[in-house]
Formats: C-alpha cells, structure tokens, sequence
C-alpha cells in the first residue's frame, strides 16, 4: 500500500461548542473498504516558553478539568477566529504571565492530538521579557512557577510533568538555552 490516504465520503457534525466542533465522518480507506472516523474540529493554539529575566522558564499551575487533576505547564492558549499566532502569542504570553516579550522566536508546530483532532499549536520561545500585568479569562485560575530549567527537566523525566506540548517546550529550551551557555 503505497497511499495511505483516507478520502471522506460524507460528515456530521454532532456537536457544536464554544472551543471545539465533533465530527463523525464515514471514510474510503486506502484498501477500499469503508469506516467511520470521530474528529474534533479545533482551531488551533500557541504555547510559550518564556525565559524570565532572571534565566529562570515561566512554567505555570493549572486544574484541568478532563482528567481532573493540577498540571505543570508552558503558557499556552486558543486561536481566536482570523488572528495569527504570532499576534495570540503576544496576547497570551501578557494575559497568563503578566509579562511581555520583545523577542518572540518562532520554534516548531506540533500536533498534540493526532488520534482524533486537527488541532495544530504553534510554539515560541519568550525572550527579553518586561513586566505588565496579568488578564487571565474570568474562568480561568493559574499561579506561576519560575523554575530553573535543570528542574523543569528533572520534572519531565520523573513523570511530574505530563503535558506533551510542555514536555516538547522544555526539551526546546533546553537545548536552545544550552548552546548559549
């Protein structure tokens, strides 16, 4: 089987909410036989790595409520409709830290679902960072963690950090923070 393409015959959308649309789809496969597909219709995110002033990464605490526990995480939010991620990089970095950055560095796309959703983040690393103020979402609750990154990958190799896109900012940062020193 050299194509490996599934080609969509029909969609339904089953739901409709404010972050995200489910799709069930009946799909050709490569073979010719046919399935069914569930997707989730996402519109996209950035996530941050910012270095603080003090050389310290700005890792936040946050409950999520899916799996019903705290994470350790990068900043990280939601595409608004039409807005580009640099421009919600900038937005989300001031509104989650309460700092702004004069250097933002583009740095990889990762997709942190691919089972089941098309969502696609953009990752920056946060330099040259100056104080503002936060303006967190009204349902939303996060506390700060300046970490050292030594700690911050002792913490993604223990398993007390789990998140994937914060593991990927984290194995970033290292090794671009590392090739300065």
């Amino acid at each position: 089987m050299s194509d490996l393409k599934e080609t969509r015959l029909s969609s339904e959308q089953k739901f409709s909410g404010r972050l995200i649309d489910l799709y069930l789809d009946q799909v050709k496969l490569p073979n010719g036989e046919t399935s069914t597909r569930e997707w989730i219709d996402h519109p996209g995110a950035v996530c941050l790595i910012p270095i603080l002033p003090d050389g310290n990464i700005c890792l936040i605490r946050q409950y999520r409520y899916g799996p019903g526990a705290e994470f350790i995480e990068i900043p990280a939010g939601k595409l608004d409709a039409d807005e580009d991620p640099l421009d919600c990089a900038h937005r989300e970095l001031e509104e989650e830290t309460g700092y702004r950055a004069n250097k933002l560095t583009f740095l990889t796309n990762i997709h942190p679902a691919i089972g089941f959703s098309n969502e696609k983040m953009w990752m920056y690393l946060a330099e040259d960072l100056v104080e503002s103020i936060t303006n967190l979402d009204q349902d939303e609750f996060l506390e700060l963690l300046p970490t050292p990154l030594e700690d911050a990958m002792n913490w993604v190799w223990s398993g007390k950090i789990t998140d994937v896109k914060t593991i990927i900012g984290i194995l970033w940062a290292e090794k671009l923070l590392r090739k300065q020193h």
